[in-house]
C-alpha cells in the first residue's frame, strides 16, 4: 500500500512537470511568433510602372532587390540607395525609373545617351552633347517627352562677320586734243582700279554657309580714271606717204598757168614779169586763188582727182587772176607745153592746219 501511494505521487508529479513543459513551450512559441511578426517589413517596389509588394525580414532595399532578382544600371533612377535600411513601422516604398536610349547626332558624330529624364530639355542636363544658345534642334522640341530610341540632331549655328575686298573698275575718259592728228590717240593718264571693302554677316549651319547679308561698304582706295587723248586735226596721207594736216577741205576746179606772155600778158623784160600779186616770184608751188574764197598767203595742199595726173602738192596762195573767181584755182607750172595740155581738172584743196 505504501509503494502504491509513492508511485501515485510520482505519477502526478511527472504529469505536472509535463504540463509545465507544455505550457512553457506554448508560451515560447507564441512569443516567437509575435517577435517574427514584429520584425517583418512591408516593401513596395515600383519598377518603371510594374508594382511589386512583399513582406521581408531583410534589412535594406539592396537585400530585397537581390532577393527579388531586381537589377539596376548606373543610368537608371532609384529613389533610395541600396543600403537604405527598411522601417518596420511603415511601408517602405522604392521607385525605379529605367533609362532609355536617345541618339543625338551632332558635329558629324552620333552619340547614344541613356536617360531616365522625362523631357528633352531635362535629358540634355545629363548629355555630354548639348545644343548651344544659337544652335537648332531637329527631331523634337525641348518640351517633348523622351521616348526610347528617339533620334535628335543638333545643327550648329554660327554667325560670323567676313570682310571681303573687290576691285572698283576705273572708267575711260576720252579727251580731244586739237594739236593731234585725227585718227591718232595717246594715253594721257593711266587708269588704276579702286578697292572696295564689303563687310558681310554670314550664317553657317554645320559649317555650311546658309545666309549672307551685306552690312557695310567702305572705299579703301578710289579709282583713278584713264584719260585718253584723241586728235581732232583732219589729215590724210598723200601719195608720197606724207601726212597732210588740214583744217578745211574744198572741192574746186583747177587750171594751169606759166609766167609767159600768153598766160600773164607780161613779156620778159617787163618790170613785173614773173612777179605775183603778193610780190612772190612765180614758181612751182605758188597758185592763184580768189581771195574771197581762200585768203592770200594761205598754205594749201592740192590733190588732183585725175588718176593720171600727180598731185600738185604743197603750195601757197600767192597770186590772183581775172578768171579765177569762186571755187577755182590756177596752178603754176614751168612747162608751157604741160600747161597747154592740162585743161580743167577736179581737185581737192586742203587748207593746211599750220599757217
Amino acid at each position: 500500500m505504501l509503494a502504491f501511494t509513492r508511485n501515485l505521487k510520482r505519477f502526478f508529479s511527472l504529469k505536472r512537470h509535463m504540463l509545465l513543459l507544455m505550457v512553457a513551450a506554448a508560451v515560447s512559441s507564441g512569443a516567437g511568433y509575435c517577435v517574427f511578426s514584429w520584425l517583418e517589413k512591408d516593401v513596395v517596389i515600383n519598377d518603371d510602372g510594374s508594382v511589386i509588394t512583399c513582406r521581408t525580414m531583410k534589412n535594406t532595399f539592396g537585400e530585397v532587390m537581390e532577393e527579388l532578382g531586381i537589377e539596376v544600371s548606373e543610368h537608371d533612377y532609384v529613389s533610395a540607395s541600396a543600403d537604405t535600411r527598411l522601417q518596420t513601422t511603415e511601408t517602405n516604398e522604392l521607385y525605379i525609373k529605367r533609362a532609355v536610349p536617345v541618339y543625338i547626332t551632332a558635329d558629324n558624330t552620333r552619340t547614344e545617351v541613356m536617360t531616365y529624364r522625362d523631357t528633352v530639355e531635362e535629358m540634355f542636363t545629363d548629355s555630354p552633347v548639348k545644343p548651344g544658345k544659337s544652335d537648332r534642334l531637329v527631331g523634337a522640341s525641348m518640351e517633348d517627352r523622351i521616348t526610347s530610341g528617339m533620334e535628335l540632331r543638333i545643327i550648329r549655328v554660327k554667325e560670323s562677320y567676313i570682310s571681303e575686298t573687290e576691285e572698283i573698275p576705273f572708267t575711260i575718259q576720252r579727251k580731244a586734243n586739237k594739236r593731234m592728228d585725227a585718227g591718232t590717240e595717246r594715253v594721257y593718264q593711266e587708269g588704276r582700279e579702286g578697292v572696295l571693302q564689303k563687310l558681310y554677316r554670314v550664317d553657317f549651319e554645320d559649317g555650311t554657309e546658309v545666309a549672307r547679308e551685306l552690312v557695310s561698304e567702305t572705299v579703301l582706295q578710289h579709282p583713278v580714271n584713264m584719260i585718253i587723248e584723241y586728235g581732232t586735226v583732219p589729215n590724210f596721207t598723200n601719195s608720197r606717204g606724207e601726212v597732210v594736216r588740214y583744217s578745211k577741205v574744198l572741192e574746186m576746179k583747177a587750171t594751169a598757168y606759166t609766167a609767159s606772155l600768153k598766160d600773164t600778158g607780161k613779156a620778159p623784160g617787163h618790170p613785173l614779169f614773173g612777179i605775183t600779186a603778193t610780190g612772190m616770184k612765180a614758181r612751182k608751188g605758188v597758185v592763184a586763188v580768189d581771195p574771197k574764197v581762200i585768203p592770200l598767203h594761205t598754205k594749201l595742199y592740192v590733190e588732183i582727182l585725175d588718176p593720171n595726173t600727180p598731185d600738185y602738192g604743197f603750195c601757197i596762195a600767192g597770186d590772183v587772176g581775172g578768171a579765177i573767181k569762186g571755187n577755182k584755182i590756177d596752178l603754176y607750172y614751168d612747162s608751157q607745153e604741160y600747161v597747154d595740155r592740162f585743161g580743167v581738172k577736179k581737185v581737192r584743196v586742203y587748207i593746211l592746219n599750220d599757217q
